[in-house]
């Protein structure tokens, strides 16, 4: 930081807010962040955006936000996440492992408490059995 040596750098959020600098984390960051670690989890078959979501990819931009709403005050948030989920996972592991990683990296990135990740299935894909019936 300009003009400060370097013991008085700040290394962490808690630090900079001591140190006067103000930190505000922009909901849309959070959003980001959930969606991202929410698909990666085994046994999202997608995020659940609605109308909005899908003419976005129809156009070509990947909604990185999409499925997922968030509360965020000045140290903790409350996210929803939307998903659909591949047929044949067992549905309750699958959102315990979606909580843990949300609330992983959403902590982890931001520094923000989180309070609570409510995962709410909109619909199973049976897009993998599909095909390997096909297959057959």
């Amino acid at each position: 930081m300009i003009g400060m040596s370097e013991e008085q750098v700040p290394t962490s959020v808690e630090t900079l807010e001591s140190a006067g600098a103000g930190i505000k984390i922009s909901e849309e960051v959070v959003k980001i962040i959930a969606g991202i670690a929410a698909s990666e989890v085994d046994g999202v078959a997608g995020m659940s955006g609605g109308l909005v979501g899908g003419i976005t990819e129809i156009l070509g931009r990947k909604n990185l936000s999409r499925g997922v709403k968030v509360q965020v005050g000045e140290k903790e948030a409350a996210l929803d996440i939307f998903v659909i989920v591949q047929y044949g996972r067992s549905i309750p592991t699958v959102a315990q492992e979606i909580q843990e990683k949300v609330r992983q990296a959403v902590e982890s990135m931001t520094g923000l408490r989180v309070v609570e990740v409510n995962v709410h299935v909109q619909g199973v894909s049976f897009g993998h059995a599909h095909s390997e019936e096909v297959e057959s």
